[in-house]
């Protein structure tokens, strides 16, 4: 999603031609979506040796002066290596704090090495918050920069609220159980879980039968991104329950709709605190609860709104983000111009 926002809205500006590199979901080769040029690539149920060879096949077509990957995977070195048989600009942004603490490194210990070469080649590295610079640096010597999470700041329309919200892929890391689990311990309030199935999750089914026995529980597998906001602007609360994060998006969509928020663990750089948008309970479940009750109290939440709303403004509309990002990649076009010249 953060990509997506990304380029649609580089692609408003004429002066950049935006490609991305998708997945095969049984789609035509090519396509045009918002002004960007879609390109199948990679069928996740083949051998991994063909999906690398679409990819670098992809990465050829456009013939890009910059790409841009977001997520840690064995596809990020290949990108890497692309740009640099290729002479082109890689630029690089984690999409969560394990990318950068060391916890990825760790658990792919193979990949480790590739990791961190990938990451050194990069032209620029960019971090969803300023703590994942320190911890990046650490961990793999790398320098980077931040640039917030992106995202287009309708009005949202005002509902009544009436639910307590969970929004996030299966993914074992985002802790689905732990929501489920608030919803059995609070049976008198009404909960809304949007738990698409992640790629790869075995256990997607045991989590529907699990959350079936729920009654105060309503689970949905999947809603479209133009409308997930009336869900948002629709909840008392948005409940995270993930182990580690970035910076999540939908926090992002929560404030813009003026949701107040509930962390259990996730608070990069302590902003939840800092903007007054949420509250966080640091891992400790007994004061996730208390804090969930604090805001069941109507105008402890609607503060929390309000601050959430000012903080999305200040800090995460997409058209000032997108000029940091067209700074750099003409920066990097204009070096590449001189180089050429000399």
């Amino acid at each position: 999603m953060d990509l997506y926002v990304i380029a649609t809205e580089l692609a408003k500006d004429k002066s950049f031609g935006v490609f991305f590199i998708v997945a095969d979901y049984g789609q035509p080769p090519q396509e045009i979506y918002q002004e960007v040029t879609l390109l199948k690539s990679v069928d996740f149920g083949q051998n991994s040796l063909v999906g690398a060879w679409k990819i670098w096949k992809a990465l050829g077509k456009i013939d890009a002066d910059i790409y841009f990957a977001e997520t840690a995977s064995p596809g990020i070195p290949l990108i890497s290596l692309f740009c640099k048989m290729k002479n082109k600009y890689f630029i690089y942004r984690t999409a969560s704090e394990r990318e950068c603490n060391g916890e990825y490194i760790r658990k792919y210990p193979l990949l480790a090495g590739l990791y961190k070469w990938a990451l050194r080649n990069a032209s620029k590295v960019i971090t969803q918050n300023k703590t994942d610079i320190d911890h990046l640096h650490k961990t793999t010597r790398v320098r980077s920069i931040t640039i917030p999470n992106g995202h287009w700041l309708g009005i949202p329309n005002q509902k009544p609220r009436n639910t307590i919200l969970w929004v996030g892929r299966s993914d074992r890391i985002k802790r689905p159980d732990l929501f489920v689990k608030l919803a059995q311990v609070l049976p008198n309030h009404s909960f809304t879980m949007i738990c698409q199935k992640a790629t790869n999750d075995t256990a997607y089914e045991d989590l529907l039968s699990k959350t079936s026995q729920v009654r105060n529980l309503q689970f949905i597998k999947r809603v479209p991104f133009q409308e997930i906001d009336r869900y948002f602007a629709q909840a008392v609360v948005f409940v995270n329950t993930s182990d580690s994060e970035g910076f999540p998006n939908t926090f992002v969509q929560a404030c813009q709709c003026g949701t107040p928020i509930l962390s259990l663990k996730v608070n990069p750089d302590d902003f939840l605190n800092r903007y007054q948008c949420g509250l966080c309970a640091e891992g400790d479940w007994d004061r996730f609860v208390s804090q969930f009750q604090q805001l069941q109290d109507p105008e402890t939440a609607k503060s929390y709104g309000e601050n959430g709303r000012k903080y999305a403004e200040e800090h995460h509309d997409i058209r000032k983000i997108i000029e940091q990002y067209k700074t750099i990649f003409q920066h990097l076009v204009e070096k590449k111009q001189e180089r050429n010249r000399q």
